[in-house]
């Protein structure tokens, strides 16, 4: 294949892939903004809509467990659309109106989202290798845009179609139909040796100090996504600029992931950005939820500039701490499945102390809590060291320029 071939390809697969990226947080984003009008016109109580924010989370964790045997099976490439096709479908499910669908729509979409979070970061790795954090950022920056674009959009198209809320959740399967349909050129079944196996990983210390980090900054996350609307919405504001200040907070995560993910990758270890930027995510969250009205915008888009960092720095630990593509499949794994998994507490807590208090003040210390913990745990996954899912005596090194990546990658090519 000739060297500009060779270039074309690569962007072909990059831009396909952005594409993917883009239709990961829709699903999630865009239930936020809608949850009042969907308890109104459903019953649905405040326990119900802490558990409907809280299924999604503990549905990619669960997703991530599935990943390993359907890689393993058809490869990472055919099982990013296997990921995508279920998403459609979760979508399109949730277009049916009533609580059922809704339910069963959003566990779908999630599995089908989790599904992709595992293969997206080893996809990297391995074809990406000499651009790892360039990559990690731009897709990274691209999957907060489609978050963005569900939390703004969700209340004016509901609007907009006059179908109520069923229907501006089901259009959103139109844009992922396309996704899954721009990455069918690259859907070839193979054998991978980057299938996600975290059996030796489960024994290190510090695929489980990444796990604990990527747990906690995506608890921070999902507590926004599902709650920052109607926390908003309880000191005054419409749906609608509830919406749009969640659509702002989401948008500027955009460059917050690509900045930090760009400049965290250069440093020697990470262990100073997950002081700065949890620790800016914290003090967003309190001025936003408690300060002055003059403040909202700008503490909005701190907040969104931290919650994307955070969300960045997680991956790149992923693509960092592993020794090669199949290290970054096992770990990207075990990072998503069991810190999601955890992380699904997050929004549930934060939901149900709602409740009970009536108010936001333990919420939003509960908020901050999350935060300082995952400054915390966050100091010893920033350390620059290695993980490897293969011989043990790749474990814990320090970082080397990758050799072993062209053994990793499928026969076939992507």
């Amino acid at each position: 294949m000739s060297a500009e071939r060779a270039t074309a390809n690569r962007l072909l697969l990059g831009l396909a892939l952005m594409l993917v990226a883009f239709n990961l947080r829709p699903a999630l984003s865009t239930v936020g903004p809608l949850l009042a009008t969907i308890r109104d016109g459903t019953g649905l109580g405040a326990g119900g809509a802490a558990i409907l924010t809280t299924l999604p989370v503990l549905c990619l964790g669960i997703a991530c467990a599935l990943a390993a045997p359907l890689i393993r099976r058809i490869g990472p490439d055919l099982a990013v659309l296997a990921g995508s096709t279920i998403l459609v479908a979760g979508l399109a499910l949730r277009g049916l109106g009533g609580l059922v669908p809704l339910f069963a729509g959003t566990a779908l979409a999630a599995i089908g989202i989790g599904l992709d979070n595992v293969l997206l970061p080893a996809l990297v790795k391995r074809d990406f290798a000499a651009s790892g954090g360039l990559m990690t950022g731009l897709y990274t920056m691209t999957l907060c845009l489609g978050a963005a674009a569900g939390a703004g959009a969700a209340v004016p198209v509901e609007h907009a179609l006059g179908g109520g809320w069923p229907s501006a959740l089901a259009i959103w399967s139109l844009p992922a139909l396309a996704a899954a349909f721009v990455w069918i050129p690259f859907a070839r079944r193979t054998t991978s040796t980057a299938a996600p196996s975290a059996g030796r990983l489960l024994r290190d210390p510090l695929a489980w100090w990444v796990t604990g980090f990527m747990g906690l900054q995506s608890s921070l996350a999902y507590i926004l996504f599902g709650w920052l609307p109607l926390l908003l919405q309880g000191r005054g504001l419409t749906p609608l600029d509830a919406g749009l200040y969640a659509s702002l907070t989401t948008l500027v995560q955009a460059p917050g992931a690509l900045l930090t993910a760009m400049l965290a990758a250069r440093a020697r270890d990470q262990r100073a950005w997950i002081v700065a930027i949890p620790g800016l995510t914290a003090v967003a969250f309190l001025v936003l939820a408690f300060g002055a009205e003059s403040l909202r915008i700008p503490a909005a888009g701190a907040l969104g500039f931290g919650i994307g960092g955070c969300f960045g720095l997680g991956l790149t630990l992923i693509v960092l701490r592993a020794a090669d593509a199949a290290s970054a499949a096992g770990l990207s794994a075990m990072a998503q499945g069991i810190g999601y998994t955890g992380a699904c507490l997050g929004p549930l807590v934060f939901g149900l102390a709602h409740e009970a208090t009536g108010g936001w003040g333990v919420p939003g210390a509960l908020f901050v809590a999350i935060a300082v913990a995952a400054i915390l745990i966050g100091q010893a996954a920033g350390r620059d060291r290695k993980v490897c899912a293969g011989e043990p005596q790749a474990r814990n090194i320090a970082a080397q320029p990758l050799t072993s990546l062209q053994a990793a990658k499928p026969a076939s090519g992507s």
